[in-house]
């Protein structure tokens, strides 16, 4: 997954948080990233074909953006469930988010065959809690 995958994740995961186009604010506190950052790399991904966005109101996926969207949080939410639910990493998604940018399909594919997905995955993620509604995780949300 490359820098671009991760912004379409995080445009996808606003974009069902604020119901509507993800806002340049939002995004830039999921990725913890300046604004500005995130301005330049929504106009790269509209060139591209995979955004739109409209000034004052917010980036939308187009139906290909949502497709690479879905990929890449598939593949995240593999990494995820793999470090929490089989090695037991407490922080979990600290280490996800290290890693999705790393892993390839194809490892992501391997690991997938280890881990107990439900079918309904990516759509299982919860975007307000920032994980999986499915994993085994305590309530101060690190992994049991």
């Amino acid at each position: 997954m490359n820098t671009a995958d991760q912004y379409l994740k995080a445009i996808y995961l606003a974009q069902r948080i604020e119901d509507g186009p993800a806002s340049t604010g939002t995004l830039a506190d999921m990725l913890e990233i300046s604004p500005a950052s995130v301005n330049e790399m929504i106009g790269k991904l509209e060139e591209r074909g995979l955004v739109e966005h409209e000034k004052y109101k917010g980036a939308s996926l187009t139906s290909e953006g949502i497709e690479r969207a879905h990929d890449s949080l598939q593949t995240y939410c593999i990494i995820e469930r793999f470090l929490a639910n089989v090695l037991e990493v407490e922080e979990f998604r600290d280490e996800a988010r290290a890693l999705e940018s790393v892993i390839d399909d194809t490892v992501a594919e391997r690991l997938d065959t280890i881990i107990d997905r439900p079918s309904e995955c990516p759509d299982c993620f919860d975007p307000e809690r920032d994980f999986c509604e499915h994993l085994e995780v305590g309530p101060d949300g690190c992994a049991d």
